[in-house]
């Protein structure tokens, strides 16, 4: 028998162990996603770079395990040897040693495991359904007539949010719809309250909101059902649960979220005397505005009166029409000014006088528009000034006879008789002229008449 030969491999097919471990890494990488595992920790090692690497084993097995200095931001304990957790992880290759380990991305107690994945699978639901999206939020009223309050009747948190009301929105009206905030059957009453008050169209935006607590305590907050009576209502949500750091499935839901129970009294209430303030510096700044434009005004006027040259008559006759000019815009923005003044005393006394739940956005868009009719009837105004005046000048340098001198003509008149001369024949030799030119008079005697 003739032995068979071995067929030599394809250098393309060979790997290289780096090669292996890169593709096994890849493959990995790419067929799990990140997984939810438990067990207990062991090995723990923390170098000075901050990372953390340590192994997860149970009664049968173990598995590598590293955690990265910038994950470590959001851990509540310290982690110890023997300490069970949950670690929330992707499935990777360490190719130097060729051995599969976890990357973890966060890692909690093993107790607050339970909740937190069931908190994140329905973060992840609501949110592919699009229950987070911006599009669905709803604007806040900026005056809301009767704000809504949903939350524990007893708890400090009502009693923040009414000292805030008081304080900066006296004139807003309450609704308080007292509710359990945790324990069992709290979900469900919170769901019933959100509707009431949807039922009844008795407020014009709600606020949604607990004192701090761990998140076994804000779990009420978690409940698929509170999400979704949320997105369903029309009136405006403001969640404001727990503290700073905490985030529930409502505040994603909800039309905007407050970190504290008082920050979202701040959000659905403008203060009084801030909206007043900045009406009257509205007003200072537009007063301010006019004063400077007649100031200029005049201030141009001014220079152009000195500039009209002689005639002397004419002069004065277009002095005067600019003097009648000038009083002209003076009443008119004199008298303008007069009623915006009055219109906006009027307006800042209504809005001291009344509830400015409606009046003071609307005296807002009053302001801005009067704002502009004052800027264009300005401007138009001083272009119909600057043509006249314009006009004026022009027809003055057409007939002045100071143009023609400067051509290099003369004026002469005789001395005596104070007549123009034309002509050589009434002359006679010492006979005194005097000779206009242009910038300069001269007075000379006759020596010689040269007859043409």
């Amino acid at each position: 028998m003739t032995p068979i030969k071995s067929k030599s491999p394809d250098p393309n097919d060979i790997y290289t162990i780096s090669r292996l471990n890169r593709e096994v890494r890849r493959v990995l990488e790419d067929v799990f996603p990140a997984i939810w595992v438990q067990g207990e920790m062991s090995n723990l090692a923390k170098p000075a770079s901050g990372h953390l690497y340590f192994t997860l084993k149970d009664n049968n097995a173990q598995v590598r395990c590293a955690m990265f200095k910038n994950r470590q931001s959001g851990l509540r304990f310290d982690p110890e040897n023997g300490m069970q957790v949950m670690a929330r992880a992707n499935i990777g290759l360490y190719e130097g040693r060729g051995e599969y380990q976890l990357i973890i991305e966060s890692l909690e107690p093993a107790g607050a495991g339970a909740l937190q994945i069931a908190f994140e699978a329905l973060k992840q639901k609501l949110s592919s359904e699009g229950l987070f999206a911006e599009e669905h939020k709803k604007p806040l009223p900026l005056f809301p007539e009767t704000i809504g309050i949903i939350t524990s009747a007893t708890g400090a948190a009502v009693q923040d949010i009414l000292s805030i009301l008081k304080r900066r929105y006296p004139y807003g009206k309450v609704i308080i719809y007292p509710v359990p905030v945790q324990g069992e059957g709290a979900a469900i009453k919170i769901v019933n309250a959100i509707k009431l008050a949807e039922q009844r169209k008795e407020c014009d935006v709600l606020v949604l909101s607990r004192g701090g607590g761990s998140l076994e305590d804000l779990w009420s907050f978690n409940e698929e059902i509170v999400a979704r009576a949320i997105y369903d209502t029309v009136t405006p949500i403001v969640s404001g649960v727990g503290h700073e750091i905490d985030f529930t499935i409502a505040d994603f839901v909800a039309d905007q979220r407050a970190p504290t129970p008082s920050a979202a009294a701040e959000l659905v209430s403008p203060d009084e005397n801030e909206t007043v303030a900045k009406l009257k510096q509205h007003e200072e700044q537009l007063t301010r505005y006019q004063k400077q434009t007649i100031h200029n005004l005049r201030r141009h006027v001014e220079l152009l009166s000195v500039q009209v040259p002689h005639p002397r008559q004419r002069l004065i006759e277009l002095m005067q029409r600019t003097d009648e000019y000038s009083m002209r815009l003076r009443y008119k923005i004199e008298n303008e000014l007069s009623n915006k003044k009055i219109m906006l005393s009027s307006w800042v006394n209504k809005i001291s006088e009344l509830n400015p739940v409606h009046q003071v956005s609307q005296q807002l868009e009053k302001v801005k528009h009067i704002h502009s009719q004052l800027e264009q009837s300005i401007k138009l105004i001083i272009d119909r000034s600057n043509n006249d005046i314009s006009r004026l000048n022009h027809m003055l340098n057409t007939v002045s006879p100071i143009s023609t001198l400067e051509r290099g003509y003369a004026i002469v008149t005789d001395s005596k008789t104070n007549t123009i001369v034309t002509d050589g024949k009434n002359l006679n030799a010492g006979d005194q002229l005097r000779i206009r030119l242009s910038a300069a008079e001269i007075d000379s005697t006759i020596d010689k008449i040269h007859e043409d």
